[in-house]
C-alpha cells in the first residue's frame, strides 16, 4: 500500500455528480448502499458494500484509478491503484 496517491494528475476538478443514483443498479432494479463518483470522468457507481460494486467495476473496465464518496457529509477519496485515501 502506497503512502500517497500517484494519480492525482488524473483528477478532473470540474466534475460534479450528474445523478445521485447508481444508473446500473437502477437498470437492474437493484438497490445500493452508498455512491461513489469517478474523479476522472464523473461516472457514478455503487460502493463495495453494495451487491453490484459498480464503482469498482468501472475502475476495472476503464482503469480510472480515483473515486470519491458523494454521500452527504463525506469528504474522502480513494485510489484503487495505490490503495490509499486521498
Amino acid at each position: 500500500m502506497a503512502d500517497t496517491c500517484t494519480h492525482l494528475d488524473q483528477i478532473n476538478e470540474d466534475l460534479t455528480p450528474e445523478t445521485h443514483v447508481c444508473p446500473e443498479c437502477v437498470a437492474l432494479g437493484d438497490r445500493w448502499v452508498h455512491l461513489r463518483m469517478c474523479l476522472v470522468c464523473g461516472h457514478t457507481g455503487c460502493c463495495d458494500s453494495s451487491k453490484n460494486k459498480h464503482a469498482t467495476k468501472h475502475f476495472h473496465s476503464t482503469g480510472h484509478p480515483v473515486i470519491r464518496s458523494i454521500e452527504p457529509g463525506e469528504e474522502w477519496g480513494w485510489c484503487y491503484v495505490d490503495e490509499t485515501y486521498l
